[in-house]
């Protein structure tokens, strides 16, 4: 059977205890953050911008690894993904392609996939372990979207561009062509799948599924301080470990 490459937790308690923790931070971040709000101003990227600790922690309330299916392990800082109304915008940031690309297909992307240089190299620099998002307040708006069974394809392209170099170079392989060939094909063959969650539940992403956010409906409603996620993803010693790894 393929690997659908998500999967949807909860609800628990723990879960909600920890989401409500996080939420009461995540407002004090926004209240004091001096971050730039992208797209337009209706994404607040916030990596690293919540303040737990190495064992997940934060203010005192421990973090859930009873209630997932993981191996409790050390995690940074999480990121705090705040959407508001509205989302995306045109920015100065995007060019009218990437923009058109983040309205209509979810921005959808490979995490640790990274454009390096002026080229826009596509490098592996961050290679998760897997990606867990909690959500932080309940609204069905701009939720992540997936396409499931996008990681069995992306493992067999990176893996057959990556055969005539050595693993310890693997980092530094140019990956652009074989990405954009395998996304083409993921986008054709692929269910898309919006991961609506709500505090208290958990979405667990295979490291290598292909994944976005959707844009926001005319119809959507969130609090007001839009829509917000917590995201965490520790990472693999090696890209090696990241494409082989079950």
């Amino acid at each position: 059977m393929v690997n659908p490459g998500w999967r949807l937790l909860g609800p628990d308690p723990a879960i909600r205890a920890w989401a409500d923790a996080a939420h009461r931070a995540a407002q004090d971040v926004l209240a004091t953050t001096k971050e730039d709000w992208r797209c337009g101003g209706t994404w607040f990227v916030g990596v690293d911008a919540l303040p737990n600790d190495a064992d997940g922690a934060i203010a005192d309330t421990p973090f859930p690894w009873q209630a997932l299916p993981l191996t409790p392990e050390p995690l940074h800082r999480a990121q705090l993904s705040v959407i508001r109304p509205g989302y995306p915008q045109p920015s100065p940031e995007e060019s009218p392609a990437a923009y058109a690309f983040r309205r209509d297909r979810d921005a959808a992307h490979l995490d640790g996939l990274l454009a390096i240089g002026p080229q826009k190299h596509r490098m592996v620099r961050e290679p998760h372990a897997w990606i867990l998002g909690l959500p932080l307040n309940d609204t069905r708006a701009a939720p992540l979207t997936v396409w499931e069974g996008s990681n069995e394809i992306l493992r067999a392209a990176i893996l057959a561009a990556l055969q005539a170099h050595p693993p310890e170079t693997w980092a530094d392989v140019d990956l652009a062509d074989p990405y954009q060939q395998a996304r083409r094909e993921i986008f054709a063959s692929c269910r898309r799948i919006e991961l609506v969650a709500k505090p208290g539940e958990a979405t667990l992403l295979h490291r290598l599924t292909l994944h976005g956010v959707a844009a926001w409906r005319p119809d959507d409603s969130a609090p007001p301080e839009g829509r917000m996620i917590a995201y965490l993803r520790p990472q693999f010693a090696s890209v090696h470990q990241w494409l082989t790894a079950p």
